[in-house]
């Protein structure tokens, strides 16, 4: 399935533009949807003080966040939401011509040698920002030409999640390295997302548990499917009433894929689209189902606060767990499978903190969700105040960044 708005405003992949860009602006790379949302409560506080703000995205599903959370600042001229340019000099160098940032910030892992050279030509002061250097991509690029660290190197800094990534980062030669901890502790939770949830959470039964399968990936998807025939095998069993399992597959072009599947392994399915309407009201029975899969984009907090605890996806496969941050928000007990490379900023915190759990393989999987549920509460909020606060200090290492 491909997106019909990359084609739209398709002149901004080459550096033109229909309207006026904001001057002066801090500009944001973020890629997508999960990128634009790490960065809400910095843009927003960034706003809140006056500066104005450029927001380049790869994929419609960021921009459309951004044209969403920052209507009013777009309308304003405080805020432009475009394409990132192509990475070609010469796309950049319109680009930069067109808006004049006084910074760049590229959010998590994002390193185009274009993008990066043709801001040093410009003049723009270029930083990674909620960046981390997993160990995998560390390893990797720690032998042979070590290009991708080169390029790294060509930075003018970055504000990275933890002391680790410092020494990461400094260790390729990369300068003025901050660290600010992560951004997504601080993204706000929208409240009809959670509304919507509570409405919805009577019809599911105040009994039976629900488990939250977030971000599933293609790789796990058979593992996921016998999970879930094994705990509705054994409520039967027990003559005990089955959990709900909200799958929610990562990849929108796999939610058909993900439904037949489970439909094909014996299991009663609906979808969210089926279930719901657009404004996330009811508008089917969803007390028979087994499975709920949730077929959109963008509501991920509607499918957390239905939960009661929550399985996040990718830690089954080799390219490794999503993030754990947005269960954690809402409270949830998390667990993940044993690939938790990728988030190893804030996992093994959180791990040590007693807030998630990773589990080696399917039978322990299985194991842990037929216990009960158990939600440490005030363990999670503990966990969740030592952590927050990025937002505020990324801004101030910002200030800093353009005082030197």
């Amino acid at each position: 399935m491909r997106d019909a708005d990359y084609v739209r405003n398709l002149a901004e992949r080459f550096g033109f533009y229909r309207e006026p860009l904001p001057q002066d602006a801090i500009w944001f790379h973020a890629v997508s949807l999960g990128e634009t949302r790490s960065a809400l409560g910095l843009i927003k506080l960034a706003l809140a003080r006056g500066d104005k703000v450029v927001l380049t995205h790869f994929t419609p599903a960021g921009r459309r966040e951004s044209e969403q959370q920052f209507s009013s600042e777009i309308a304003s001229g405080q805020l432009a939401a475009v394409w990132v340019p192509l990475d070609m000099r010469w796309c950049y160098r319109r680009f930069f011509r067109a808006c004049r940032p006084k910074i760049g910030l590229t959010l998590e892992v994002e390193i185009w040698p274009a993008m990066i050279f043709a801001a040093k030509a410009a003049g723009v002061p270029l930083y990674m920002c909620n960046s981390i250097y997993g160990s995998g991509s560390f390893a990797r690029d720690s032998k042979g030409l070590r290009l991708r660290q080169r390029i790294i190197s060509g930075f003018s800094g970055a504000f990275v999640k933890s002391s680790v990534q410092a020494e990461r980062f400094a260790s390729v030669g990369l300068k003025n390295i901050t660290v600010t901890g992560e951004l997504r502790f601080d993204q706000p939770v929208p409240p009809m997302l959670t509304e919507a949830a509570a409405r919805l959470r009577p019809a599911i039964s105040a009994v039976r548990e629900v488990i939250a399968i977030a971000s599933g990936v293609e790789g796990e998807e058979q593992l996921f499917t016998e999970v879930a025939k094994k705990l509705v095998a054994q409520a039967d069993a027990a003559n005990q009433t089955a959990p709900l399992i909200v799958y929610v597959p990562r990849a929108p072009e796999r939610f058909d894929a993900v439904a037949e599947g489970l439909t094909q392994a014996g299991l009663t399915v609906l979808r969210r689209s089926e279930v719901l309407d657009p404004r996330l009201e009811q508008v089917a029975s969803i007390e028979n189902a087994e499975v709920l899969v949730g077929d959109s984009l963008g509501e991920m907090f509607f499918y957390l606060a239905l939960a009661d605890r929550v399985v996040v996806g990718g830690g089954f496969t080799p390219n490794g767990s999503h993030n754990i941050i947005e269960p954690l928000m809402l409270r949830k007990p998390v667990l993940t499978g044993p690939k938790t490379w990728t988030i190893e900023y804030p996992f093994a915190e959180a791990e040590a903190a007693g807030v998630v759990v990773s589990l080696p393989d399917q039978g322990a999987l299985i194991a842990a969700l037929s216990q009960p549920a158990a939600a440490d509460v005030e363990r999670i909020e503990a966990f969740l105040v030592e952590h927050g606060g990025a937002s505020v200090r990324t801004l101030a290492a910002i200030d800093k960044a353009l005082e030197g």
